[in-house]
């Protein structure tokens, strides 16, 4: 397990005649080891460029990033970034795309059981020698998130990954991951717009004010998984997160 530390974390994307545009300001964040971290915020905040810093993929303009007090400087196997989009490799099948970042690093133990286990698990069965373009758009997020997975990485990163599938596939991969979460013990941050998303997966929810965004709000959720968001505790906190992020806006 790793934790990870943010320490006055700004990002500002280049713009024309030299400009700059201010994503993130001043972003202070200890993610204990094993932690499971859900960043809340409007679409446009500035979620998605926070993730690609603590993946390596960015270069703060201010600030660091520690995962076990050694800066981030670039990106590292033990770090796993689900995108938006399933970015597979298109000349690749199903079982091909979900072993390739293992093979690269030559992790082959028991490495045909593991694609197996990954396949049932994301309902893939009867695709493992399909092409991505014939997959929906829902599957191939599902052979994305698999490709993440099966490397038992320390680190996972989530960028809104289940924004593309039907809600029960949806539910259930929420369940899953908390599970695997819960067993693999890896440390995870986990971006999302959705309330009830944070709500359902996340052991801790920061909410993040619009752009340039700043760490708002802190909210502990009860450890116990799977939550039932129907109970007057879930519902309560929902309508909390409303009102801030409403107040937010109003700023």
């Amino acid at each position: 397990m790793k934790k990870i530390r943010i320490s006055n974390l700004s990002f500002s994307y280049p713009t024309e005649k030299n400009g700059k545009l201010p994503v993130l300001n001043d972003i202070n964040l200890e993610i204990k080891a094993g932690d499971f971290v859900v960043v809340l915020g409007e679409s446009g905040c500035g979620k998605t460029t926070f993730l690609n810093l603590i993946a390596g993929f960015l270069k703060p303009t201010g600030g660091e990033v520690y995962v076990d007090d050694e800066r981030i400087t670039a990106p590292h196997f033990s770090r796993s970034l689900i995108f938006q989009q399933p970015l597979l490799l298109p000349w690749l099948n199903v079982n091909d795309n979900i072993a390739f970042g293992c093979k690269l690093r030559r992790d082959f133990d028991h490495l045909s059981g593991r694609i197996t286990n990954f396949i049932k698990l994301m309902g893939l069965e009867g695709f493992e020698q399909v092409l991505p373009d014939t997959l929906s758009l829902g599957m191939a997020q599902r052979v994305a998130i698999a490709r993440s997975l099966i490397g038992a990485p320390e680190i996972l990163l989530l960028d809104v990954p289940f924004t593309a599938l039907d809600f029960n596939t949806r539910s259930r991969l929420q369940n899953e991951l908390t599970k695997l979460w819960l067993k693999l013990k890896f440390t995870s941050v986990f971006v999302t717009h959705s309330i009830e998303e944070a709500l359902t997966v996340g052991k801790k929810i920061v909410i993040f004010s619009n752009r340039p965004a700043r760490v708002m709000h802190t909210i502990e959720l009860e450890p116990e998984i799977p939550r039932d968001i129907n109970n007057e505790i879930m519902v309560s906190l929902k309508v909390d997160i409303q009102k801030r992020f409403q107040n937010i806006n109003n700023r």
